[in-house]
């Protein structure tokens, strides 16, 4: 099989090959392991602007860019959540948490199937998305930096970010379950298995 080489895709796939050094860094028993994780964090959630910038510059878009990128950022954001509910074992993170991965399983199987069985087989990313992409990586670096510290404003800053993320994330859920809701409840009649599991 013979995949697409391009410098955004490289970038991509380098955001994934920082995850397990990311999970492996936050763990090392050393005082400036968060600092480092945040660091790490930092430097892959700037791959996510580049590799996009990249692709529309040198006219290098391709289907599995498209495919790949947004896998990048469930997989890089969802590893750092699970890291800090962890490390905080705290219900004030884990409930912005829950809500950000929770949205990202719905709207990944919303996608699915409007490509399966829906008209509108494409979302374009909206503005409140890419504010959500924002607040969710300076708010996740904010409490990288931390780690399991609770009490200081840096931290109480991270978490204002973090619901502000989450209630962006479920508007902008909202609006595909509103675009998609035509064809939900149309009744259309589906091909194949009506209990399709993965």
């Amino acid at each position: 099989m013979n995949l697409p080489i391009s410098v955004p895709n490289i970038l991509t796939s380098m955001r994934i090959a920082l995850i397990p050094v990311l999970v492996a860094v936050f763990y090392l028993p050393v005082e400036w392991r968060y600092v480092a994780a945040a660091g790490i964090f930092g430097l892959a959630s700037a791959t996510d602007w580049l590799d996009g910038y990249l692709a529309r510059r040198l006219n290098e878009t391709t289907p599995f860019g498209a495919f790949l990128d947004p896998v990048a950022d469930k997989l890089l954001v969802a590893t750092a959540l699970v890291l800090l509910v962890e490390v905080q074992a705290s219900a004030v993170l884990a409930i912005p948490a829950v809500v950000i991965v929770g949205r990202e399983i719905v709207v990944s199987a919303l996608r699915e199937w409007m490509a399966e069985y829906s008209a509108r087989r494409s979302v374009a990313v909206s503005v409140v998305g890419k504010v959500k992409t924002v607040f969710q990586m300076v708010a996740i670096i904010c409490l990288l930096i931390n780690g399991a510290e609770k009490g200081n404003n840096f931290v109480y800053f991270g978490y204002g970010l973090l619901y502000a993320a989450a209630g962006l994330t479920l508007w902008s859920m909202y609006g595909y379950l509103k675009l998609a809701w035509p064809d939900l409840s149309s009744g259309m009649t589906r091909t194949g298995s009506s209990n399709k599991k993965d």
